[in-house]
């Protein structure tokens, strides 16, 4: 197995589990691209070795398990925020359960992250650390990176449940080159039965968008852009989904990101896109690379183009100087 492809493949189309020769490179790869529970959901039903199925049916529980877990710990955050009247935006994975949207199906969930206005900051991080939240980064320069230039606060963890929160009040650093509209995203989210909100749909996309190439290094990139090919995949049979998806994604500078993301779900999922919004580019190509760097041990590839990626994700974070500082700072200790 020269890189992830089998992977994409398979996820994209189930049915040809059975071209399958090395389920050991194809599991390895999907545990290390953090889409193993996904993958497992998948094939749910589909033809599979007998040690394979079993396999496939403990990640299923887990999974299952693991699912039921966020969307209690969200609950947790409502109960603990619900005398400060702020709004709680739950992302990413959190949203996709509690919401039971497309990509929720064995989704990997690690920290739970809300999106609150930063002008609440200050009472939300008195209402959680009242509730039993705890900080983790107790260097004082971490604290400080944290609360001037990031799009968090530094992040906690409940001392009983041992369960991360990440609070953010927008969604890329205050330091990024592109500035989305967090408080049009928060002011458009939408109410869930239990007080709870998720974003609209078009910023739920761009928040992935926005996640996978415009604030990392594609780390775990095939499973956001999983997120985003089952997004596409459930709301663009709204009508004019494609004319308010680019209109959003330039209220929130991020067309760009956006035009990328569709091809390279296209590219790997087969994603429906519209091909006037999304574009060509000859340097989908790079990207392509990048995402699919694994071995058959699921052990990561193409260390040249992985540190490439690593040192545009600092670029696109903060300025020349900024980034020189804060490197030096890190390789003190």
């Amino acid at each position: 197995m020269r890189d992830a492809r089998l992977l994409t493949r398979i996820l994209a189309d189930p049915s040809q589990a059975s071209t399958v020769r090395d389920w050991t490179a194809l599991l390895c790869v999907a545990r290390a691209e953090a889409v193993a529970g996904t993958l497992a959901f998948r094939l749910d039903g589909v033809p599979v070795p007998a040690n394979v199925g079993a396999m496939l049916a403990d990640i299923r529980r887990d999974a299952a398990q693991a699912r039921t877990q966020a969307v209690w710990e969200a609950e947790m955050a409502r109960r603990a925020l619900a005398a400060t009247g702020v709004p709680i935006v739950l992302l990413k994975g959190t949203a996709y359960a509690t919401a039971d949207l497309t990509p929720a199906p064995g989704r990997s969930i690690g920290d739970l992250d809300i999106l609150v206005p930063r002008a609440a900051l200050a009472d939300v991080e008195e209402a959680l650390l009242a509730a039993g939240w705890e900080w983790v980064k107790e260097n004082a320069y971490d604290d400080l990176y944290y609360r001037r230039w990031m799009h968090e606060l530094p992040p906690l963890i409940h001392r009983e449940r041992d369960r991360m929160i990440d609070v953010h009040h927008t969604i890329l650093p205050l330091t990024a080159r592109r500035t989305p509209d967090a408080q049009a995203m928060i002011d458009d989210s939408v109410a869930l039965p239990n007080g709870l909100r998720v974003l609209a749909p078009e910023d739920m996309v761009l928040h992935a968008v926005a996640h996978l190439f415009a604030d990392g290094d594609l780390a775990g990139g095939l499973r956001n852009l999983w997120d985003i090919d089952r997004l596409l995949r459930a709301f663009a049979v709204a009508p004019d989904w494609w004319c308010r998806l680019e209109a959003r994604a330039r209220r929130h500078d991020l067309l760009a990101p956006t035009r990328r993301a569709l091809r390279l779900s296209a590219r790997f999922y087969e994603t429906p896109l519209d091909a006037g919004l999304a574009g060509r580019s000859a340097t989908d190509r790079l990207y392509a690379r990048r995402l699919l760097a694994r071995d058959g041990w699921g052990r990561p590839r193409r260390r040249g183009t992985r540190f490439g990626f690593y040192v545009r994700s600092h670029w696109l974070r903060m300025p020349p100087m900024m980034l020189a500082r804060h490197l030096l700072e890190k390789a003190r200790r």
